[in-house]
């Protein structure tokens, strides 16, 4: 009866012992692939911290969230990381939209109203309306009038190195490249300077062009906005009746479809 007491201690005092003793049955898995099996410590705004079995308990490893995809923690629950850079509840209190005009479109004979929205950190969508007056009481022999429309999605540059916890500055703000498709039509003076075939009568012009843009916007006090740009790309279209189409410049007698573009634009941010 004294040994039966004695082997049942014994096994209570095993089991205690096992049950007490940590289990290092969490996973971290890194964005390379990579997992490693720990007890996770704490998880905090940049840093997530832990234990690895074999070493003292008090002895605690660090790994930048970046660089974690996810935890899967022993009971099986599991928490996806997001990386700061894309995260976009880090840029919850930033104005995502923006109303945007050329400054000097005008002098042209053309007004220019642009719209970009946020879609993610690094990317979004830029377009623009125009009204093409260009008249003679501007003293422009041109003497046209339309409209070209703009549509493009941009790709804002990440920056060049990397720091632990790492945000864009604005999701706005940065150098950029953007594929844009153009539109423009409008009616004008075929008997003016620039015109390929002067006829002294209106002629009407409608072209599609597709370009490349690349650029850099800069965000002040999450409310005012300044960017320049430059581009070029192809058009399509007809015969070349002009060099000029307001959205772009190009073509002529030489009979080429490469076009360029530029400007400065400032804008209210929403």
């Amino acid at each position: 009866m004294k040994a039966k007491i004695q082997m049942t201690l014994v096994l209570l005092l095993v089991a205690t012992i096992l049950i007490a003793q940590e289990k290092f049955e969490d996973k971290l898995i890194r964005r390379d692939g990579k997992i490693i099996s720990c007890k996770v410590r704490e998880i905090g705004d940049d840093e997530i911290k832990y234990s690895e079995e074999g070493m003292r308990s008090d002895i605690l490893i660090g790994i930048d969230k970046n660089k974690v995809a996810s935890i899967v923690f022993a009971d099986g629950r599991e928490m996806k990381m997001a990386d700061s850079m894309s995260n976009s509840e880090d840029y919850a209190t930033q104005r995502k939209n923006a109303f945007k005009v050329n400054v000097f479109l005008p002098i042209s004979g053309a007004f220019e109203l642009g719209y970009e929205r946020s879609l993610v950190p690094g990317r979004s969508f830029d377009s623009s309306f125009g009204i093409i007056y260009a008249s003679h009481d501007q003293g422009n022999d041109m003497d046209a009038s339309g409209i070209f429309l703009k549509a493009g999605y941009k790709f804002i540059k990440d920056p060049d190195f990397y720091l632990k916890g790492m945000r864009y500055a604005h999701i706005l703000k940065g150098a950029y490249v953007k594929p844009e498709l153009v539109f423009s039509t409008f009616t004008f003076n075929s008997d003016y300077s620039w015109a390929r075939s002067p006829t002294n009568q209106r002629t009407s012009v409608a072209k599609f062009a597709v370009m490349l843009n690349a650029g850099k916007q800069v965000v002040y006090s999450n409310r005012f906005l300044f960017e320049w740009f430059i581009g070029a790309g192809y058009v399509l279209g007809g015969s070349d009746e002009t060099y000029r189409y307001f959205a772009f410049l190009g073509g002529g007698e030489t009979g080429t479809s490469f076009v360029m573009t530029g400007g400065i634009r400032v804008g209210l941010l929403f």
